[in-house]
C-alpha cells in the first residue's frame, strides 16, 4: 500500500533541489511527497524549527546539514544558504532543502528558489502545513470560523533588521482583520498590543501564544491583549511561538482536543460563556 502510494509520485533527481514545508512539528503532518523526498535526497539541509523525527526518514548515509536561523544568535548568512544548495546541485547531488512550515510562508523559500532559477538549478517546491494554521489547529483554534470572521491576516512581528515592521500598516490590520496571526512576535508584543490598541483594538480582545506548535513540547499561553506582555513575562515561556489575537481564541475552551485526550472537559458552546451571541 505504502509503495502504491509512492509510485505516481515525481522523483527527486540527481542535480535538483526540493525546496520542502515540513510542517509545524508532527512528522506525521508531512505530505508524502515530503516523505519521498527524504528517503530520495543524497544532502538535506534543514532548518532550525524542523523536528529532528522528520529527518529519520533520511536514508543511511544522507548527509544532513543544519542551516538554521534563530534571532539573536550565530546563524548563517540567507544568501550563504541558498549558494550552498546550488553548490551541492552543482555536484550532482539530489538536494532537500526541509524547512518547518511552508516555504513560501515567511520561509524565505522565495528567496532561496531565486537564487535557483539565478543558477539554473532545477527545482520543485513541496508545500507544507504553516504554523499559523497547523499549529493553531494543534492548540484548538481554528483561524476562521463562520460566528466570529471571515478573513484572517498573517503577518511578521519583526523584519530582517529583528524589529518592529514599520512597513506594515498597523492600524489598517488593527481596524479591519477580526483575526490576526503572527510570526516571530513573541519578543516584540509589548510594541506589537500597543499598537493593536492604539488602531482601536480592546484590551479585553483574547490572545494565545502556542509555543513548540504540534510537537510534544507545545505551550499554550492564552490572555489578553491589553496583559499579553505581563502574561508572558511570567508564564517563562519563550519562541518559536504562533500569536494569534482574536475571537477565536475562546473556541479553544470548545476545541482543545488535544486536551480532551489528556482529560480536559471540553464546552459545547464557548459563545455562551463568554457573552458572545451566534450570529
Amino acid at each position: 500500500m505504502i509503495d502504491a502510494a509512492f509510485s505516481h509520485l515525481p522523483a527527486l533527481e540527481p542535480g535538483s533541489v526540493w525546496l520542502v514545508g515540513a510542517g509545524p512539528g508532527d512528522p506525521g503532518l508531512l505530505t508524502l511527497l515530503a516523505a519521498k523526498g527524504l528517503f530520495e535526497a543524497d544532502v538535506i539541509v534543514h532548518d532550525a524549527l524542523v523536528n529532528e523525527e522528520c529527518l529519520a526518514l533520511a536514508r543511511p548515509g544522507t548527509l544532513v546539514e543544519y542551516a538554521g536561523k534563530r534571532g539573536g544568535k550565530p546563524s548563517a548568512k540567507q544568501r550563504d544558504i541558498s549558494l550552498r544548495l546550488v553548490e551541492l546541485a552543482r555536484a550532482g547531488k539530489r538536494v532537500l532543502r526541509l524547512k518547518g512550515g511552508d516555504p513560501f510562508v515567511f520561509g524565505r523559500g522565495g528567496e532561496e528558489a531565486l537564487t535557483l532559477v539565478e543558477h539554473n538549478i532545477p527545482f520543485r517546491i513541496v508545500p507544507g502545513i504553516t504554523a499559523g494554521i497547523g499549529g493553531l489547529a494543534y492548540a484548538g483554534i481554528p483561524v476562521t470560523h463562520r460566528d466570529i470572521n471571515h478573513a484572517v491576516t498573517f503577518l511578521t512581528g519583526h523584519d530582517s533588521s529583528g524589529i518592529v515592521p514599520d512597513r506594515i500598516n498597523w492600524e489598517a490590520i488593527g481596524r479591519g482583520s477580526p483575526v490576526i496571526v503572527m510570526y516571530m512576535a513573541m519578543k516584540h508584543i509589548a510594541e506589537i498590543s500597543a499598537r493593536l490598541i492604539a488602531a482601536g483594538r480592546l484590551p479585553s480582545e483574547p490572545v494565545a501564544f502556542v509555543c513548540n506548535a504540534a510537537t510534544g513540547r507545545q505551550q499554550v499561553l492564552e490572555t489578553t491583549l491589553g496583559e499579553a506582555t505581563e502574561a508572558v513575562a511570567a508564564s517563562g515561556l519563550e519562541p518559536p511561538a504562533v500569536v494569534v489575537v482574536g475571537e477565536v481564541v475562546r473556541l479553544r475552551a470548545s476545541l482543545d482536543w488535544l486536551g480532551a485526550l489528556a482529560g480536559r472537559r471540553l464546552l459545547p458552546d464557548p459563545f455562551r460563556r463568554s457573552g458572545k451571541v451566534r450570529a
